[in-house]
């Protein structure tokens, strides 16, 4: 895959906070869209940005169903930058998720294998903050992505 010029620098980045309510999930999808395009990765209906949106839909689903007994609130964060755009999703609970094969979940093995399928991978970090976790998905931009 070629990475995407137009993006490669300066490193853009937002950070959305999210109530961990239920309609977050479609509020997420849309903040995510707008930045996508806004940074110039698209078109809307290519297989890279539906994996995009369907990836932040899996990690903010996991954030309310796992951490919003801790966490009221999530970030959501989209950054692009060197030819790689990382989605992510911090909260303030300090549970990690299982990251073995034999202990994650569904959805964060569908994470897992959309990164891996665009070069990329799924980690998780401590929080920026101090306290909780971010569940970070890492993609290489195909090059047929920039506009």
């Amino acid at each position: 895959m070629v990475a995407c010029a137009q993006v490669s620098s300066p490193v853009r980045r937002r950070v959305v906070t999210l109530p961990l309510v239920p309609e977050v999930v479609r509020q997420a999808r849309r903040e995510a869209a707008a930045s996508l395009a806004e940074y110039g990765i698209g078109p809307a209906d290519s297989a890279f940005v539906g994996s995009v949106l369907l990836v932040v839909s899996e990690l903010v689903t996991n954030a309310l169903r796992h951490a919003a007994d801790q966490s009221p609130t999530a970030d959501l964060i989209i950054a692009v930058g060197a030819g790689q755009l990382v989605i992510g999703v911090a909260d303030q609970d300090p549970r990690l998720p299982g990251r073995s094969p034999y202990t994650v979940g569904e959805g964060l093995r569908t994470v897992r294998e959309l990164a891996a399928s665009y070069g990329g991978a799924l980690g998780v970090e401590p929080a920026a903050h101090g306290c909780g976790k971010a569940v970070l998905a890492r993609f290489i931009l195909p090059g047929d992505t920039c506009r």
